[in-house]
């Protein structure tokens, strides 16, 4: 991807995320080129990626549209990724290594450093670290195909914006999941690991369905079970 097609499908992911453009709305390769500054021709491209990626629907013979997602697709979503990340903390606690679990440590204390910020907590720290610590539980699975699903499935902007709204409880709640990730991994426990990593996939939704009412909750554990 060139300098012009990167900086136009950051400007237009950004433009999803935040809600400046909504489900459903049309995009216009004119409009987007004179917005973020470049030819159509990278913006096309820009467009091409987040269509693979789910930001954006292209329409034959009618355009290309914001994704718009049923409540159905996002219960989906979150229901398989409880399943396959649970199982890839499962298979993680059997394989990890010493230095991924001070991995993990880190990105925890990032969070912990994030929540205390004056003036509220650092969203942006907790999502890339938020980010970075499911990519080491993943790694540490050590499956490419388990990995290459799990990262289709966090492609969605639905699950990119769940993190963006989060309180300082939500993200406080988050955290203490992640600790206790920590602890099943470093006992080698895939069972509890599992148990907790699916009952942290299903607060997140949880966390969603608290700005999108209409959305019903997941049958799944509110809290993760302890051993």
């Amino acid at each position: 991807m060139s300098k012009a097609s990167a900086r136009a499908y950051q400007a237009i992911r950004d433009a999803i995320l935040s809600g400046h453009f909504q489900p459903g709305e049309r995009l216009t390769e004119e409009e987007l080129a004179s917005a973020c500054g470049v030819s159509r021709t990278p913006v096309r491209d820009a467009l091409r990626v987040l269509a693979s990626e789910l930001y954006v629907t292209s329409v034959p013979n009618h355009g290309t549209f914001v994704t718009q997602w049923s409540i159905e697709d996002i219960e989906t979503i979150f229901e398989l990724r409880a399943l396959l990340e649970g199982y890839g903390a499962r298979r993680a606690a059997a394989r990890i290594g010493a230095p991924q679990i001070a991995e993990l440590e880190t990105q925890a204390d990032i969070i912990d450093a994030a929540l205390q910020r004056r003036g509220g907590p650092d969203r942006d720290l907790f999502i890339d670290a938020n980010r970075r610590f499911h990519d080491i539980v993943m790694e540490a699975a050590r499956s490419e195909r388990l990995t290459l699903m799990v990262h289709r499935l966090v492609q969605p902007p639905v699950v990119a914006q769940t993190a963006t709204r989060y309180r300082k409880e939500d993200i406080a709640r988050s955290n203490a999941h992640h600790r206790e990730i920590i602890e099943a991994l470093r006992t080698g426990d895939g069972r509890w690991a599992e148990s907790v990593m699916t009952a942290h996939i299903h607060a997140a939704y949880r966390a969603y369905c608290n700005v999108q009412p209409d959305v019903v909750p997941l049958n799944g554990p509110a809290q993760p079970a302890r051993r």
